[in-house]
C-alpha cells in the first residue's frame, strides 16, 4: 500500500476573535480512514470548508494529526526522525491549489525546478539542467522557459510548472490540492488531460482533492465522499456516480448538472455538530432515526461503502 490513513482526526481551537477566549473545538476531521495503491488516481470531493485539505496536509506531515496514524509505504511516519522522514518525502509531493502564490515570484523557473535536486542530492551540474529540460518538455513548455520568471506565464502555465516541480524527483504519489479550480475551463480541460497522460506515461499516482464531482469523475478511479470532516460514500468512480447512494452525494452530483452555484441551505456549525447524521439538516428523505443516530460507514457493496440508514 503506498499511502493508507487510518483512522485519523485533527481538532483546532475556535476563537471568537484574536485575543477571545475559545468558543470551543472544531473537528475538522474525524476518523477519516483511506488507502492510494501504487499507480492509482483517487479523488477526495467535498464542499469548502469540510476538511479536505486538512486531510491531505496532515497525510503528507505537513501538520500533525490530533489522532490515527498515516503510513507511507507501510511505514508509519510517527515512527521516523527528522532526518527519515526528509528522505522520504522525496516519493510524496503536492501541487498547491494557487498557481499565483505556489511559485517564488524571484525565482527564475530552473531554480524552482532544480532545488528539490539540491535538496534531495540528487543528480549534479548540467545534470541538473537536462533534468528540468526534460520535464518542462512533459508538460508543454520548453528549455527557453528556463530562464522566466513566474510573472512570465499564464496560470495555467504556471500550475504545469508547479506540476513539473512536483515530478522532479519522480515521487510514487502527488497529493493535488484543487489543482484546476482557478483556472479557466478551457485550461482546466488542457491540466487535466496532461495528468492523465503523466499517470498513464510514468505510472506516478494522483490523490485528487477538489469540490467539484465533474473533474473529480474526469480524473479517479475511485472516489471518496467528505462532508463535515467525515467520508459518507467511497468507491469506484463509475459506479458512485452512475448511482450514488448517499443523498449528498446525489446532491453534489445534481448541481454538478445543473452548474449550481451551491447545496441548499447551510452546513451546520462544525463547532456544535448536530446529533445522528450531520446532513440530516439538508437532507430531504431525514427520518428520525437520523437526526438521533448516526450511520458509519458500512459496506453497501464490495468495495463500496455509505454512511446512510436510507442507503439502500
Amino acid at each position: 500500500m503506498l499511502l493508507s490513513v487510518r483512522k485519523v482526526s485533527k481538532s483546532f481551537v475556535q476563537k471568537k476573535s484574536f485575543w477571545g477566549s475559545p468558543q470551543g473545538f472544531v473537528r475538522a476531521v474525524d476518523q477519516v480512514s483511506f488507502d492510494v495503491n501504487d499507480g492509482e488516481i483517487v479523488g477526495l470531493v467535498g464542499e469548502s470548508g469540510c476538511g479536505k485539505s486538512t486531510l491531505v496536509r496532515g497525510a503528507l506531515s505537513l501538520m500533525p494529526f490530533t489522532e490515527g496514524n498515516v503510513l507511507w509505504d507501510s511505514v508509519d511516519i510517527a515512527t521516523l526522525g527528522a532526518d527519515e522522514l526528509r528522505k522520504k518525502r522525496k516519493d510524496f509531493q503536492m501541487v498547491f491549489q494557487n498557481p499565483q502564490t505556489a511559485l517564488n515570484p524571484r525565482r527564475k523557473i530552473l531554480k524552482t525546478l532544480t532545488e528539490p535536486l539540491e535538496i534531495h542530492g540528487v543528480l549534479e551540474g548540467a545534470n541538473k539542467k537536462q533534468s528540468a529540460v526534460e520535464m518542462l518538455g512533459r508538460v508543454g513548455l520548453s528549455e527557453s522557459d528556463l530562464d522566466k520568471y513566474p510573472h512570465e506565464f499564464s496560470g495555467g502555465q504556471r500550475q504545469r510548472i508547479g506540476l513539473a516541480r512536483a515530478m522532479m524527483l519522480r515521487p510514487k504519489l502527488i497529493v493535488l490540492d484543487e489543482p484546476v479550480s482557478s483556472l479557466d475551463v478551457s485550461v482546466q480541460a488542457s491540466i487535466l488531460n496532461l495528468l492523465v497522460n503523466l499517470n498513464r506515461e510514468v505510472k506516478t499516482a494522483y490523490f485528487f482533492i477538489s469540490h467539484d464531482l465533474n473533474v473529480v469523475g474526469y480524473l479517479s478511479q475511485r472516489i471518496l465522499v467528505m462532508y463535515l470532516g467525515r467520508i459518507v460514500e467511497s468507491g469506484e468512480t463509475e459506479r458512485v456516480l452512475k448511482s450514488p447512494k448517499h443523498p449528498y452525494t446525489q446532491a453534489l452530483l445534481q448541481i454538478g448538472q445543473t452548474k449550481g452555484e451551491k447545496l441548499k441551505g447551510e452546513a451546520p456549525n462544525p463547532v456544535q455538530r448536530p446529533s445522528g447524521c450531520a446532513f440530516h439538516l439538508r437532507c430531504p428523505y431525514a427520518e428520525e432515526r437520523c437526526r438521533q443516530e448516526e450511520q458509519t460507514l458500512t459496506d453497501s457493496k464490495p468495495g463500496w461503502k455509505v454512511a446512510c440508514w436510507k442507503a439502500e
